[in-house]
């Protein structure tokens, strides 16, 4: 690795700035492109970007005249360096050089400027602040404005909608090459992100929401490259391996990540919000747990009435409660009891025990029927599966309130699951 640099010193007469930021331009054979970019680019940042900038132009193994003509930018205009990678990858330049930089907020976008540059003050604002710790351009959040063509369209839709569907995203777009993290953050995150080529953004995004960290999206204005040669289909069914290989990490516990900076549990700053949430906490969480026990108590009891049709009493009851148990868990992660850190899959896990519980409270109250009358009639069958459904019920709402989702704050990376 070579570095050819020109001093990025603040200019003569301006007020010290508190923040730096290094923007990185990744580019491959971009001897044409990358002087109107830096030109444009430059101009931009010295003109409306209020911090401390470095334009860092990283070679990717370029075999054409694109490493001279950078080092030739990097002497000709102040804030510009160079560094030049022997591998060719789009992730690898960026862990490369987002690893190697020592500014407070680090920057990628693409060689194309296909994004509007209006939008880079605002992805860096929540991370300077502390409030956020990787914010993304998105061209499919609500406000953004775009211009490609059909088939790219649909496959980064469609590529998107499944890491949603898969992982449990909230982020809306994983690959517009345009974004921004604090190096505080990044650095643990780039040591677990295997990807060297384009799922490296997704692999990142997924780490980090997997390990509780803020993800921050910007609408953005993009105009698609008609001289791109990135191969979309190739790629998103690259990311698609990618994705299957995230799961097995999250599922074998190597996505997590030690040494990650913590956030405390959110509170509100007046002493009478405070007050007024702790009192009004329970009659919520009883109004919602109402509304979704009622809910599955219902669709219980439609399952188990079609089930029995086939199945003996027990097994139509099992199969019933499973299946009505994750729905009501995962209602009251996201309804009811959303003051807590828990994640996804240790909810479920703790659910499951639950169930366990009510699955023998409940299928005891059959099984005592069907002793005293082995040939009982379906509607008291019933209604000793309701009744026995409400106290279950009751005794599930005190174990997970106290248990399951109980009020915490995160210690470290216990945060197992924010999918």
């Amino acid at each position: 690795m070579s570095v050819a640099a020109s001093p990025g010193r603040p200019r003569a007469g301006t007020p010290p700035v508190l923040s730096t930021v290094d923007i990185m331009v990744p580019v491959h054979n971009e001897e044409r492109a990358l002087p109107g970019c830096v030109r444009v680019l430059h101009e931009y940042l010295t003109e409306h970007f209020p911090h401390d900038w470095t334009i860092v132009v990283v070679d990717n193994a370029s075999t054409d005249g694109t490493r001279a003509v950078a080092v030739d930018l990097a002497v000709s205009h102040d804030r510009v360096r160079v560094q030049h990678l022997d591998r060719k990858g789009r992730g690898l330049a960026l862990r490369e050089s987002w690893g190697a930089s020592s500014a407070d907020v680090v920057v990628y976008m693409d060689v194309d400027l296909s994004t509007g540059l209006d939008a880079l003050a605002p992805l860096v604002a929540p991370l300077l602040n502390g409030h956020s710790d990787i914010a993304i351009g998105s061209r499919l959040a609500a406000g953004a404005r775009t211009v490609r063509g059909p088939k790219r369209e649909f496959v980064s839709r469609c590529y998107n909608r499944v890491v949603r569907l898969t992982h449990g995203a909230r982020f809306s777009d994983a690959q517009c090459g345009f974004k921004a993290a604090r190096t505080a953050v990044l650095r643990p995150l780039l040591d677990r992100v295997r990807d060297d080529g384009w799922f490296f953004d997704t692999e990142l995004l997924l780490l980090a929401q997997y390990n509780g960290l803020r993800v921050h999206e910007v609408p953005v204005d993009w105009v698609e490259d008609v001289d791109s040669r990135v191969d979309v289909v190739g790629t998103a069914l690259a990311d698609l391996r990618g994705l299957a290989r995230v799961a097995r990490a999250k599922a074998t516990g190597a996505a997590r990540v030690p040494g990650l900076p913590t956030r405390p549990a959110p509170s509100a700053a007046h002493p009478d919000a405070v007050l007024g949430r702790r009192t009004g906490a329970l009659s919520w969480q009883l109004l919602s747990f109402a509304a979704v026990g009622v809910v599955s108590t219902v669709a219980n009891l439609a399952l188990y009435s079609a089930f029995r049709l086939w199945w003996p009493v027990l097994v139509a009851n099992l199969v019933a409660l499973v299946l009505t148990t994750l729905f009501n868990t995962e209602a009251n992660r996201r309804y009811t009891f959303t003051g807590t850190v828990k994640g996804r899959g240790h909810a479920h896990l703790q659910g499951f025990a639950v169930f366990g519980l009510y699955y023998a409270f409940t299928s005891g109250a059959l099984l005592a029927l069907h002793h005293v009358d082995p040939n009982p009639p379906r509607l008291l069958e019933l209604v000793v599966l309701l009744v026995s459904s409400v106290l279950g019920t009751a005794g599930r709402f005190l174990l997970l309130r106290g248990w399951v989702f109980r009020a915490r704050q995160r210690k470290g990376s216990t945060m197992k699951d924010e999918s």
